[in-house]
């Protein structure tokens, strides 16, 4: 099975586009996706609407904390920017696409793998997984043997040995990764709809479970239709601009 693992699309409908047409080319067969469906992008029901589309067809889903905050409001610790989306989105979803986002799971496991937005220790809570300290109590809280989360917008690989040994590496785009079964691993995409590591391409990655291997992901797509949206939805200009420059 050849899983697609795409995660904060943040209502990016060009990026949205561009990479379920990559996954297809690259032959996915499931689609697991991380949360933070909505957030800074101009397009919310679209990419809801595909998603709810994808989970019909057995699409794996989890919630969000961009999700959560559309469903019961903007958190205390959100920035001023991200406050003011998530109220401008919630009056352009309609109820039946909010009720969808109320109803996602915080987390799914499916066989040895498990699918969470922030971290395996407290997904409620939404702390980031920056490092090795929060990768391995988040690899330390599950028994599955891989992780697989978003939150964070950057692509990052984590590992973690039998004896507690712990690393981690910025995997290159398009090389396969075989996941060694001496190993616990957790698997951070990259964000599809707002990378932030200098590179406007979208980030997502397949993983196939014959073989355990994981390929990251880089896919080009018409950044400047997705900035110019934000622009005219009189959204913060700042997100345009970071969409341009992969910030």
């Amino acid at each position: 099975m050849k899983y697609a693992l795409i995660t904060d699309l943040h209502a990016n409908r060009e990026a949205v586009e561009a990479v379920l047409a990559h996954a297809r080319a690259q032959g996915a067969q499931r689609y697991a996706f991380l949360g933070d469906f909505v957030g800074y992008g101009a397009d919310p029901g679209w990419v809801v609407d595909r998603l709810r589309e994808h989970v019909a067809q057995g699409a794996i889903a989890v919630m969000g904390n961009h999700d959560a905050a559309v469903v019961q409001g903007p958190l205390p610790t959100m920035i001023p920017e991200a406050r003011q989306v998530v109220e401008w989105t919630c009056e352009r979803l309609t109820r039946e696409q909010i009720a969808f986002l109320a109803g996602l799971p915080m987390q799914v496991v499916d066989g040895d793998r498990l699918f969470v937005h922030a971290n395996a220790f407290a997904p409620s809570d939404w702390m980031y997984v920056l490092g090795r300290v929060e990768a391995v109590r988040s690899l330390q809280a599950t028994d599955a043997r891989f992780t697989f989360c978003g939150h964070v917008h950057d692509p990052k690989l984590f590992h973690l040995s039998g004896t507690g040994k712990a690393g981690d590496f910025v995997p290159t785009p398009g090389m396969p990764i075989p996941l060694s079964e001496q190993r616990r691993w957790l698997v951070i995409p990259g964000s599809a709809g707002q990378p932030r590591d200098g590179n406007p391409a979208a980030c997502y990655a397949t993983f196939e479970t014959q073989g355990s291997t994981l390929t990251y992901h880089r896919v080009p797509y018409d950044v400047e239709s997705a900035g110019a949206k934000i622009r005219a939805a009189g959204l913060p200009q700042r997100l345009a601009a970071r969409l341009q420059h992969g910030e």
